[in-house]
């Protein structure tokens, strides 16, 4: 054994071994490159998939549960103001939200995990006890007893303190799951960058090593590696920063404008729903007053969701649907303070016609803000859509170019050396 070590180790100082050591070095390398690009790229398109058809769709599912929720809630008080049988399309439109809510459920449980789940563990148990108040509470304002109020009261009382937070915590979680997706695609490929590295600078210590033995400048099997080599390592670099340059573009000017809206449009539900449970409380409303106050200054506020999603509009089109949000929003104001001023001056019926009633009325004006951010989610959400499937297009086909390039960097390295080494036999 050790006879055979000697020979081998003296077989390896010869010229003709090191050449043989060397051709060894580079095809290893090529396939350990070849290897890691492959795994990269495609790993590459696994997330740029979760981005598209599941953590993506996922957030958006949460917002819309939340959202629903929001709107179910403030158009069950708006119905209530009716005293006695609620308008149709009031009925319609809680009805509506109900069921999009429990659509939008029964989707995201197919792939809800970890405190997602337990999210929705509380708004699949929740939901239906909510809605039974509404309905007693509909009941009871049918037959004109007092105690509907009681129980729409109630009613508010769970969305707002057990289902808007669990909704809430379940956006949060697919949100934030979004956004891990979008950082892992957008991170560099650092070990299939240094083996690239590594194999390039093998192949050229190696062409080195050749033309000083042989006083030939080039090898053409070596040359041809070489550039399969960049050719490769360019591809990866290309479509790894293609990839990663839609989804922070996608992420900057699509998902984190959809989240801003997204959560001021929930706001704004609040506070209409808030608006609503005043006028309900006839006099012992101060509460939700004070609450509406709170939710206006958080969306319309020098500081507010409106201004920041304004600020940091990507383009002039998701700029004009902001601003025309916040136009909105101050005429909301200004016709809510006549409906207070009506409401305190003991002018409860018009307080209650002005709020719900006509073009000019709060609810008017609310639904007007919430059609202007509706319209402003839906274009980021395309921008975000055009974003992912351009990072789909970048990694597109990269792993199996680099596959095929790295097996010509093994077989044009190979072929060129061996040509050296039967120079020797």
């Amino acid at each position: 054994m050790a006879t055979a070590w000697r020979r081998l180790i003296r077989r390896a100082a010869t010229s003709p071994g090191r050449l043989t050591t060397l051709t060894a070095a580079v095809v290893v390398l090529a396939v350990a490159f070849g290897l890691a690009g492959v795994l990269t790229m495609r790993a590459g398109v696994g997330l740029v998939s979760d981005v598209t058809d599941r953590s993506g769709p996922l957030s958006l599912q949460a917002q819309d549960i939340y959202r629903s929720l929001s709107d179910a809630d403030a158009t069950a008080a708006s119905a209530f103001l009716a005293n006695g049988v609620e308008p149709a399309e009031l009925r319609k439109r809680y009805l509506d939200d109900i069921a999009r809510a429990s659509s939008a459920l029964t989707a995201a449980l197919h792939n809800a995990e970890g405190r997602s789940a337990a999210a929705l563990g509380v708004l699949v148990r929740q939901i239906p006890v909510y809605t039974g108040l509404v309905e007693s509470a509909r009941t009871y304002n049918r037959q004109g007893i007092p105690l509907g109020g009681a129980y729409l009261r109630e009613a508010s009382a769970l969305m707002r303190q057990t289902i808007l937070p669990a909704a809430q915590d379940l956006f949060r979680a697919e949100a934030a799951r979004l956004g891990d997706a979008q950082r892992a695609v957008a991170r560099w490929p650092w070990t299939v960058t240094l083996l690239g590295l590594a194999l390039l600078g093998v192949l050229l210590l190696t062409q080195l090593y050749v033309t000083r033995l042989t006083n030939r400048r080039l090898n053409r099997g070596m040359v041809l590696a070489t550039v399969a080599a960049l050719v490769a390592c360019g591809w990866l670099a290309v479509a790894s920063a293609g990839a990663a340059g839609h989804i922070s573009e996608g992420r900057d000017a699509g998902s984190e404008q959809v989240g801003l809206l997204a959560e001021a449009r929930i706001t704004a539900l609040q506070a209409r729903a808030d608006e609503g449970l005043t006028l309900i409380a006839r006099g012992d409303g101060k509460a939700f007053e004070q609450d509406f106050t709170a939710m206006m200054e958080r969306l319309a506020g020098q500081d507010g969701l409106l201004q920041r999603a304004r600020d940091q509009a990507p383009d002039a089109a998701a700029r004009s649907a902001v601003e025309a949000a916040q136009r909105h929003a101050a005429d909301w104001l200004a016709i809510h303070r006549q409906v207070r001023s009506l409401d305190d001056g003991s002018r409860h019926a018009e307080a209650v016609t002005l709020a719900t009633s006509g073009d000019a009325s709060a609810a008017a004006a609310a639904g007007r803000l919430d059609a202007a951010l509706a319209e402003g989610i839906a274009g980021s959400g395309r921008h975000f859509d055009r974003e992912a499937a351009g990072a789909g297009d970048a990694l597109g086909g990269a792993d199996v170019a680099v596959a095929l390039l790295a097996l010509a960097v093994a077989a044009a390295a190979a072929f060129g050396l061996n040509q050296r080494i039967a120079e020797y036999r």
